[in-house]
């Protein structure tokens, strides 16, 4: 049985840095984004799907789809939104069963940012939460993204709120120093872990709720 930590957040909290982290520890990384990305890039029947579904407007002049273009598409056009879950998550969770069961370390790392969205917390023994104020995450997703203020607030509005995502947690690491602090943090969960993991696969009992860790 693989001890599975989801690591979640708002867009532009940090947790492809603190994924990283844990992988050079040797932390096997289970993330649905790439996951998805991949789906994107390869999956002919997918990507033919979405195309006849939305157009010709979000696709590249190469005729591959340009994921910026289809943020924007359904973070305007709910329906669209809902069409596109619906046909990419099946995929992606059934990617991730198969990633889980072929896992080599200890346990494994589930980064999941619409764990919170999509009731997921039940299917992981712990949940890590890297949280940023909406400021500076408003911030970040400007300057990394390159998009204006207000499409970066309504992709935050469509996500879960910060009071959401702190209420299930069982760790948080306020990202608001540096990436030092991150670093440290992510040494002591990963011991942490291995602890939790190795006390699960012994005694097969969850310990979740037992322990609260805060990093700021």
């Amino acid at each position: 049985m693989t001890y599975i930590v989801a690591l979640t957040g708002g867009i532009g909290s940090g947790k492809t840095t603190c994924s990283n982290h844990f992988k050079k520890l040797g932390i096997d990384i289970i993330d649905t984004d790439v996951i998805a990305k991949n789906i994107l890039n390869n999956n002919i029947t997918i990507s033919y799907a979405i195309k006849k579904k939305i157009g010709k407007k979000i696709l590249n002049t190469d005729n591959s789809i340009n994921r910026s273009l289809l943020r924007k598409q359904i973070l305007n056009n709910p329906n669209d939104r809902l069409w596109l879950e619906n046909l990419l998550h099946p995929k992606i969770y059934k990617e991730t069963e198969y990633q889980i069961k072929h896992v080599k370390s200890i346990w494994c790392l589930w980064v999941v940012p619409l764990l919170v969205e999509k009731r997921l917390e039940n299917k992981v023994n712990r949940i890590l939460l890297v949280d940023i104020s909406i400021k500076e995450q408003i911030k970040r997703i400007i300057k990394r993204d390159k998009i204006h203020r207000i499409e970066a607030k309504k992709i935050i509005a469509i996500q879960a709120t910060r009071k959401q995502r702190i209420s299930i947690a069982d760790d948080i690491i306020f990202n608001k120093k540096n990436n030092t602090n991150m670093r440290l943090s992510v040494h002591y969960l990963n011991l942490f872990y291995i602890y939790l993991s190795t006390k699960y696969k012994k005694n097969k009992i969850n310990v979740k709720k037992n322990y609260l860790t805060k990093f700021y």
